[in-house]
Formats: C-alpha cells, sequence, structure tokens
C-alpha cells in the first residue's frame, strides 16, 4: 500500500533564504531529530543540490537499529521545487517533492511524500502501530526547528 505524508509550513524569508537552506544537503542534520544519528556517509559538495546528486547515510529510526540510506535527487526546479527519491533504504518505496511558493509573507514550503513498506501485510502492520507516528514526529520536529530558524524574532 502506498501512504501519502503531506505539510506545508509557511516561513518568514524571502526564497533565496529558502532555497539555500534546504538545497543544502548538509542542513539535514538540522531539521533531523538527534536520536536520529542522521550521518551524510558519502562526499557532497558544498553546493546545492542539482539532477542525479546522490546523498548516502545512517540512519538509526527505530530500537537502535542504524540503516544505510540512499537517495538521488531526481528533479531540481531552481527556487521552485526539488524530489529526492530513495534507491536504497527502509522502504520499498519513498519519493519527496519538496516545493516553494512566494507569497506576500514569504514562502511557503510544502512536502507531498509518497512510500511504500515492503512485507505486504506485516510492513502494513508496522506502519499502523509504529511508522506512521514516527514519520509525523519527524516531521513536527521539523516543523519546530524550522519555525526557530525562520519565524522566530531572533533569526538565525
Amino acid at each position: 500500500m502506498i501512504y501519502l505524508l503531506q505539510s506545508e509550513q509557511q516561513l518568514n524569508c524571502d526564497i533565496e533564504t529558502a532555497w539555500n537552506f534546504f538545497s543544502s544537503p548538509h542542513n539535514l542534520t538540522k531539521i533531523t531529530p538527534q536520536d536520529m544519528n542522521f550521518v551524510i556517509v558519502n562526499k557532497v559538495p558544498d553546493k546545492p543540490i542539482y539532477d542525479g546528486m546522490i546523498i548516502d547515510y545512517k540512519i538509526t529510526p527505530l530500537l537502535g537499529i542504524t540503516t544505510k540510506w540512499r537517495t538521488k535527487i531526481t528533479r531540481v526546479k531552481h527556487h521552485i521545487s526539488f524530489t529526492d527519491q530513495q534507491l536504497k533504504g527502509p522502504y520499498k518505496r519513498w519519493n519527496h517533492f519538496h516545493e516553494f511558493i512566494v507569497n506576500e509573507k514569504g514562502v511557503l514550503m510544502k512536502d507531498i511524500v509518497h512510500y511504500e513498506l515492503p512485507y505486504g501485510f506485516i510492513g502494513r502492520l508496522v506502519h499502523t502501530l509504529v511508522i506512521r507516528k514516527k514519520l509525523y514526529a519527524i516531521f513536527n520536529y521539523r516543523y519546530l526547528v524550522l519555525e526557530k530558524i525562520f519565524n522566530s524574532e531572533k533569526q538565525s
């Protein structure tokens, strides 16, 4: 079964600031809960994402079990959107579309994730019991961090 996770957040900044932050893979660590031990393991250039960029990382999503994950940036529209897709990792399918919409308040950031777990019925059961809650917790953490970075009176 393919699941859908959507979120959006208004950022109090211009598109250049938002794009510079989100198009740097090095900022993923800042918006991932620390207990997940997110570490990029391949040499990722210190430049914005581009079509075909591969990012390899290790992450500890559940029960202290570390897993490897490889994503590929599959489509970049500068200052508008980008998509990352899992090539190897814990999901049968993971496709994450990031969109940035300029408005009078700054930038509305939208995320649309289509994902699927392996193992059929067991995967669906684990999703219901654990994975869905964990993903919402990760995105909630990210929301709070981004509020501090972009929407507090003392922006970083």
